[in-house]
């Protein structure tokens, strides 16, 4: 496989080249209408579940002393919160993808205009050593740059949001637990201590398994673009007669890509070992926190599934870096490389420039 080239850019200049760019789209009202109904969502969403939270603690109470009339009523209000849930959910879908839509025209757009300005695409295919594959950037890379920011914003406060709601829910339902060791040791608000040291296990093991993700991710987009590239040329060659190199290239070029992508799925199984294991292991976790108190008396069986559905709530919230990882790497990586190909308008402006 040949080597890599290094990166023409450093990560932080690329990126501000992007977002000096990219954050234009932010300065018209329908950036902040769009994002002011997210925010309203997450917000609304985050009562619901907290009100299903609730509605667990009162299901598995009336169950507890068989009170038939409390279920039935429960029952219909578990409809009505369900129906509320699965609107604001559709309702999230349509404002996330309409503003991810709107911002992805608004930046393509402003790419396509700079490199057909002063005929920019005959002098931008190699700059400063690389290829900048300038097709590639202005529709895939467009598309993740602006896709992934905006699932990023609404995925981190529904976090914080539910992070902040779960986490009193623990406090509160959890009480204190009482160790018979040392004359008897009172440990207040248990449940939300053992959440945060064990939300810190998944999240450093992450960011360790998960180090490399960015780079590999980053190489395997510039061997795809590569590809497309090395294809294309071939296929609008002005002469009719074939080359010789033409397969030996195309095979070397599909060998980078083959090799990038094998790269990265051993990156995914990787983190496929925490994230999958961490699925299966939290609630279990929760329930085993509350035996003690529950076998004691001290809590009710609804009082468990509540800190139950409350502790995995609050580890999900906790885990967004150990969920995005592989999506913030890619987006990184997109985000970078549009920042690589403004730059290089940047640079053909400066050398056009009389001196």
């Amino acid at each position: 496989m040949p080597a890599e080239p290094a990166r023409s850019l450093s990560t932080g200049t690329a990126m501000r080249r992007f977002w000096k760019t990219a954050n234009g789209f932010w300065r018209g009202a329908t950036a902040w209408a769009l994002l002011t109904m997210l925010v309203t969502g997450v917000v609304l969403q985050v009562i619901v579940q907290y009100r299903l939270n609730t509605w667990n603690r009162d299901f598995f109470n009336a169950l507890e002393v068989r009170d038939s009339s409390h279920i039935w009523d429960l029952v219909q209000r578990f409809f009505i919160l369900t129906a509320s849930s699965v609107f604001l959910a559709v309702a999230a879908v349509w404002g996330r993808m309409t503003f991810q839509r709107s911002w992805r025209a608004w930046l393509t757009s402003r790419l396509i205009q700079s490199w057909l300005e002063d005929q920019r695409y005959q002098r931008a295919s190699f700059v400063d050593g690389q290829r900048q594959n300038a097709e590639y950037r202005i529709t895939e890379d467009a598309r993740l740059a602006t896709d992934a920011p905006i699932d990023f914003l609404v995925g981190l406060l529904s976090s914080l949001l539910a992070a902040v709601t779960f986490v009193t829910v623990l406090w509160n339902v959890g009480g204190v637990l009482e160790i018979p060791i040392w004359g008897g040791v009172r440990i207040p608000g248990y449940l939300v201590a053992a959440a945060i040291i064990y939300a810190a296990v998944p999240n450093l093991s992450m960011m360790v398994v998960g180090r490399a993700m960015i780079d590999v991710i980053e190489r395997k987009n510039q061997a795809e673009a590569d590809f497309k590239y090395v294809v294309a040329r071939v296929n609008t060659r002005t002469t009719l007669a074939p080359h010789a190199a033409d397969a030996a290239t195309l095979a070397t070029a599909q060998d980078g890509v083959i090799g990038q992508w094998r790269r990265l799925c051993v990156q995914h199984m990787r983190s496929t070992v925490i994230t999958h294991g961490n699925s299966l292991i939290v609630p279990v976790i929760g329930l085993v926190l509350c035996t003690p108190n529950y076998v004691m008396g001290r809590m009710t069986l609804g009082e468990v599934t509540q800190a139950a559905a409350a502790f995995v709530a609050v580890q999900s919230a906790f885990n967004w870096l150990v969920d995005n990882t592989p999506r913030l790497a890619e987006w990184t990586s997109s985000a970078y490389r549009v920042g690589v190909l403004l730059r290089t308008f940047d640079m053909l402006d400066s050398e056009r420039k009389p001196k």
